[in-house]
């Protein structure tokens, strides 16, 4: 990777002379950036690059090469920057990694996409997911592939591809929290609709709901997104936990979660949303 010839590495060498940012460097540049300082914008770019990098790589092996996983989490990056507010007390790190994430998780959705896929591999992407949850149960942790694979019937290399054919939402109605909440769906759903996880293996009904949480105002989105475990961020992340990233109470968690779900349920309405039309 150090040749020459070699642009990732020449990339990698040059931005490992920009140092990390301390909390307060990153607060004063965040205050910059907002009063329209251009090189406060270009200074906070350069030298967060290294964490591009460091979750960019977690991704090699998904289709598509390092150079573009990077270039894909420059742009979350970009993203975040300009979306950061540093008087909500979390690292910009931390806030920065969700953005990073989606970038390149979207970027390898779409790849994957150009290649149509039978409709039976819906059907096996939730057959995953209860595989996951059910073993999440019975042990106590994640579960490995290979347990996995077993517990399916199917080989660790299927389970390894299934992993990377949906990362833009993951089955919201799988989970539900530990304070004996509904999943997403059926509390955006009426409660006379029919079975939920029917409905979500449904397209078009997935991309109604991709709609509406676009509609959302950003922080809003981000909190059903860690709370509800979507668009592949990974496990459901509990009030307490969302409060800390953003820097907020649980309490105002609760809130803004809310009237996120009050809007997701009017968009719904609005729609005329019959499940037995879509399933």
């Amino acid at each position: 990777m150090g040749g020459s010839n070699d642009p990732v590495g020449f990339y990698l060498r040059e931005i490992a002379n920009h140092e990390l940012l301390t909390r307060e460097e990153e607060a004063a540049l965040a205050r910059r950036i907002r009063a329209g300082d251009r090189s406060a914008y270009e200074r906070m770019v350069l030298c967060n690059l290294r964490l591009v990098v460091s979750i960019a790589r977690r991704y090699l092996g998904r289709g598509l090469p390092l150079s573009d996983l990077i270039a894909e989490g420059n742009l979350g990056l970009m993203h975040a920057i300009e979306k950061f507010d540093p008087d909500q007390g979390c690292r910009f790190s931390t806030y920065a990694t969700w953005w990073i994430r989606q970038s390149i998780e979207r970027a390898i959705l779409n790849q994957a996409e150009t290649i149509r896929r039978p409709v039976h591999v819906g059907k096996e992407w939730f057959q995953l997911q209860r595989a996951i949850n059910e073993l999440r149960s019975t042990l106590g942790r994640e579960p490995t592939r290979a347990e996995i694979a077993r517990h399916m019937g199917v080989d660790e290399q299927r389970v390894a591809w299934l992993l990377c054919t949906e990362l833009e939402i993951t089955s919201p109605d799988e989970t539900r929290f530990e304070d004996g909440e509904a999943t997403l769906h059926e509390i955006i759903a009426d409660p006379e609709a029919p079975d939920p996880i029917e409905s979500l293996e449904n397209e078009h009904l997935k991309r109604l709901l991709r709609r509406w949480m676009n509609a959302l105002p950003d922080r809003e989105r981000l909190v059903i997104t860690l709370r509800f475990g979507l668009e592949g961020v990974g496990e459901p992340l509990t009030l307490e936990q969302i409060g800390e990233i953003l820097g907020l109470t649980r309490e105002r968690i609760r809130q803004i979660q809310l009237e996120a779900l009050r809007k997701l349920r009017a968009m719904a309405e609005a729609e005329k949303i019959d499940y037995e039309d879509v399933t």
